[in-house]
């Protein structure tokens, strides 16, 4: 920009440089005309006025002529300030103020005296050939007598003085143009900064705006040309800056939607490099995204069918879904979807989007209801059987013996019951486990909460001699479901007590595990839980012992609606156990639901 505003002053300066020396030389070509003509003018007055006023000699010697015009053109020098020259009509000098007119050449051919005798004023400026200097000459005819050819009367002035008159002006002239150029060319450079500080400006907003910077503005204080340049560079900066923003938006609003999807996401291009994976594509394959993005998908040290099913579709692109199981870094069933992406229109191959779901849990719960229904079949068989059994027993003619048929319908009775509490059990869980069970929370006051739990127990416990004791912190509060708490606790009892041989002794703990929760540990005495079958105990129908578990009345459901109902007051469930020596359950509940 500095080298434009030094090539726009420059060129303002020599324009004006041009033009002042072109009316400098016009001023004293002009100046000097007017000067000379003046002259002539003068000139012409006074020769008019000696004309007039002379009286002219008449006569036919020469010498006695010459004398007198000489005298004449003397005295008449000393007035006019001029070389006074008579000429006669043939050409020849009688008279000259300065030299000697018998050796003056003849003047007939000068052109100041052929213009006097045609146009009545003859002028003429050249050099001199006796004075070695530019002279003006003016000369007019003068009629002495009629019928006679007119002399000639000649004034001639140095031009010395017109020259040092020009030059004086000259010198005035150039120091007046001089400071002219000098005040020209400081308002050049003026008008140039003036015209080049904008352009500056909105250079400096344009490259801070090609540097990212898109809150630089132009300052527009002129609403002409360069004022229309700067308002359009900002509404160009606004324009971007709103665009940036809502770039920045959307990537932001991408970047977050791809970190936290719970699927896994890699985008592959038509080279087989891989553009983009996120957060949840680095857990499954076990890589960071900064160790394969731009590199081969190959070079993912996975298993071979991925690479293989990626190249599958990177070749067919069609889309293509397949499930795998995964060993690395965990073992996990996993389903893939390979859909092929346009990179900018219709038709155009840019790759393929390989969309990474785990599926190992879908599966589980599929197992797990398949289970559930083999289950479920298995213990409603079982009593459905021996109803069945037995009435066509009695059907058969058992009936007639009273003390058979009684012990029959006992066994028909007491399998009914089962049945009934398995359906109960099996109802109770199924709207457990879809949240359909209506929860009515209120403060729980432990102490007296366990004491008429214990109540409810105790006949049972007696019965098989055990121990029922508790150690419950005073004043503790808990906001809880009161009837499913109970029916927790009744559960865990239940089982303990179950589990438990005669004389054995069954505890309850609860203490404030700290400022928001509370623990309640349930401890027993019992047989104990194998290492190897305590992940499982809170799976529908799983027995440690499945002939003492039939025999106790119990479904295997008991433990899996403890672990729901736990779940539904925002707690946890844990269990320890060693076998026999006994079982802890341990229950954290937060105080303020």
């Amino acid at each position: 920009m500095n080298s434009f505003r030094t090539r726009l002053t420059f060129i303002m300066i020599s324009m004006i440089a041009i033009s002042v020396f072109a009316a400098g030389m016009l001023m004293m070509k002009t100046f000097k005309e007017n000067h000379i003509n003046a002259l002539e003018d003068n000139m012409v007055r006074q020769m008019k006025v000696i004309a007039a006023k002379m009286d002219w000699h008449k006569g036919d010697d020469l010498g006695a002529m010459t004398s007198y015009y000489t005298k004449e053109a003397k005295e008449l020098k000393t007035y006019t300030d001029a070389r006074v020259t008579f000429i006669r009509s043939d050409g020849v000098v009688v008279g000259d103020s300065d030299y000697d007119a018998t050796k003056m050449d003849n003047h007939l051919d000068r052109e100041e005296v052929q213009n006097a005798f045609k146009k009545g004023i003859g002028r003429a400026v050249r050099p001199s050939e006796t004075m070695r200097q530019n002279m003006i000459y003016v000369a007019i005819p003068v009629e002495i007598n009629k019928g006679q050819e007119p002399y000639v009367l000649r004034l001639a002035m140095s031009l010395q003085e017109v020259d040092q008159s020009i030059g004086r002006l000259t010198m005035v002239l150039i120091g007046g143009l001089l400071i002219l150029f000098v005040v020209a060319a400081l308002i050049s450079y003026r008008i140039a900064q003036s015209l080049t500080g904008p352009l500056e400006q909105i250079t400096k907003v344009a490259k801070r705006i090609k540097n990212m910077d898109y809150r630089a503005r132009v300052k527009v204080r002129k609403q002409d040309e360069i004022g229309e340049l700067g308002t359009a560079i900002n509404a160009m900066a606004d324009s971007l800056q709103v665009q940036m923003t809502r770039i920045k938006q959307n990537e932001s609003q991408l970047e977050s939607v791809l970190a936290n999807m719970i699927n896994g996401v890699v985008m592959i291009d038509s080279k087989g490099q891989i553009l983009l994976m996120n957060r949840r594509a680095e857990e499954v394959l076990g890589f960071s995204a900064r160790e394969l993005v731009g590199r081969h998908f190959t070079e993912a040290k996975q298993q071979y069918e991925l690479a293989q099913i990626i190249q599958e579709a990177l070749d067919t692109r069609r889309h293509l879904r397949e499930e795998i199981t995964f060993y690395f870094p965990e073992e996990r069933l996993l389903e893939l979807n390979l859909v092929p992406i346009s990179q900018s229109g219709p038709g155009e191959f840019g790759g393929v989007l390989l969309v990474l779901q785990d599926v190992s849990a879908i599966r589980r719960l599929e197992r797990m209801r398949s289970e559930f229904v083999a289950n479920v079949s298995h213990e409603l068989k079982t009593p459905i059987a021996a109803v069945k059994g037995f009435a066509e027993t009695l059907l058969g003619g058992a009936v007639k013996d009273e003390e058979t048929a009684k012990s029959f319908l006992q066994i028909i009775f007491d399998e009914s019951e089962r049945l009934n509490r398995l359906i109960g059990d099996i109802l109770e869980l199924s709207k457990i486990e879809s949240r359909r069970v209506p929860l009515y929370f209120s403060p729980v006051e432990m102490e007296s909460f366990v004491s008429n739990t214990f109540t409810l127990l105790e006949p049972e416990a007696r019965r098989k001699q055990i121990q029922l004791s508790h150690s419950i912190e005073t004043g503790l509060y808990v906001e809880a479901d009161e009837d499913r708490l109970r029916q927790i606790m009744m559960n865990l009892l239940s089982n303990g007590i179950n589990y438990t041989p005669e004389g054995g002794r069954v505890s309850v703990s609860v203490h404030a595990s700290d400022q928001d929760h509370i623990r309640i540990q349930i401890t027993d005495t019992g047989i104990g839980i194998p290492k190897k079958d305590l992940p499982r105990i809170f799976e529908r129908f799983y027995r440690v012992d499945k002939a003492r578990s039939r025999s106790s009345g119990g479904t295997g459901l008991g433990l899996s609606i403890v672990k729901h109902l736990v779940e539904l007051h925002k707690g946890t469930l844990s269990v320890t156990s060693t076998v026999g020596v006994g079982t802890t359950f341990t229950i954290e509940l937060p105080v303020i639901q």
